[in-house]
């Protein structure tokens, strides 16, 4: 059987989507393939990455598309494209419980803390590592799970725990929950997804 198409979907940097491209060619992706990115915002740097890459891209502007819009369009080239797995990396874009039924159990998301710490509603980027400073836990981390029509409610399917420092402001600790723990368990999650989807 084929390998599973990827399709990754990005707001920003793509510094995960870095981590899945560095992890395929390491040969740590046997049972899928990057085959497309798609981007919310044309200056998304994930964009630049793909190219370089030679993958695939879209972009389907959220400063110039309704959001119903812009789902109805990226389902469409999901479909299209074939894809067998749709990973959520960085992707600022709250998607509706239609398009999540859609491609229920072959969508994930990375969450930058440990689910059910620090998650649901409001909970992204710099907002989670704020809170948990602002908590004074002495452990936070990623997580991969399953999207669900909850936000951030599906199953889990890793974890890994970070430690807070004394002196840890949110962008430190971003970058330490990224390096240490996001970059590391999204790659062999989406493997493991891969395979579990081959059969």
């Amino acid at each position: 059987m084929d390998k599973i198409g990827i399709a990754v979907l990005c707001s920003g940097g793509g510094t995960n989507l870095q981590a899945i491209l560095g992890a395929a060619e390491a040969g740590l992706l046997p049972d899928g393939e990057i085959v497309l990115v798609v981007a919310d915002s044309p200056s998304a740097y994930a964009l630049t990455r793909a190219a370089r890459y030679g993958i695939e891209t879209a972009v389907f502007d959220r400063a110039l598309l309704a959001r119903g819009e812009r789902e109805q369009r990226i389902a469409e080239l999901l479909t299209e494209r074939k894809i067998g797995l749709v990973v959520l990396a960085g992707f600022m874009t709250v998607l509706s419980a239609a398009f999540v039924k859609r491609f229920e159990g072959r969508i994930i998301n990375v969450h930058p803390a440990l689910i059910p710490s620090f998650c649901g509603v409001g909970m992204y980027g710099l907002h989670v590592h704020e809170a948990v400073l602002a908590r004074g836990v002495k452990v936070t981390g990623a997580t991969v799970h399953y999207v669900t029509e909850e936000c951030d409610g599906g199953p889990i399917i890793a974890q890994k725990a970070v430690e807070v420092k004394a002196g840890d402001t949110p962008e430190t600790l971003q970058k330490r929950v990224m390096r240490e723990a996001e970059w590391v368990i999204l790659p062999e999650s989406v493997e493991a997804v891969c395979k579990k989807l081959r059969g």
